[in-house]
């Protein structure tokens, strides 16, 4: 079942309990940005199951020693990103850990924000999969990644 079949069949507002998953320590740490942040997200009927934009404004913090961000960098923020459109189609009571995730680079990153926007393809009672593309402020593709997904 696709996300919107999903939300047709059984209801946005039973789906989206919280949305933990936007505020979790790691974003904190990192400094990733939940675009836009969601507020009392179990009463927003508005907004799209199994969708997430995630943003990093990156910095030399962020390099590796060739002076680009480092590929690491960028794999969290698809997991991130993936995570939070996975964990916005759970049920109350639900939880999921990602069992699979991929990450295809396609072009360096200096200093820009980059934007992860990921979209859950598919989910099923147990298994749900996941993909993202994340680019930089002028809209190139930056990476792309996959993420498969297990309900717990």
């Amino acid at each position: 079942m696709t996300a919107d079949q999903s939300t047709q069949s059984s209801g946005t507002s039973q789906a989206r309990d919280s949305d933990r998953f936007a505020d979790a320590p790691i974003s904190q740490l990192v400094g990733f940005q939940v675009d836009p942040p969601i507020e009392n997200a179990a009463q927003r009927r508005d907004l799209p199951l199994g969708y997430a934009v995630v943003s990093l404004p990156c910095t030399t913090i962020h390099h590796n020693p060739m002076g680009r961000v480092h590929g690491g960098m960028i794999a969290a923020l698809a997991d991130a990103a993936m995570g939070i459109a996975f964990g916005r189609t759970l049920f109350p009571g639900e939880d999921f850990s990602t069992i699979d995730m991929q990450v295809q680079f396609v072009r360096p990153v200096l200093a820009d924000v980059i934007r992860a926007e990921a979209k859950v393809v598919e989910r099923g009672l147990r298994i749900g999969f996941v993909r993202c593309e994340i680019t930089n402020s002028r809209g190139k593709l930056v990476a792309t990644g996959t993420c498969t997904c297990t309900v717990l």
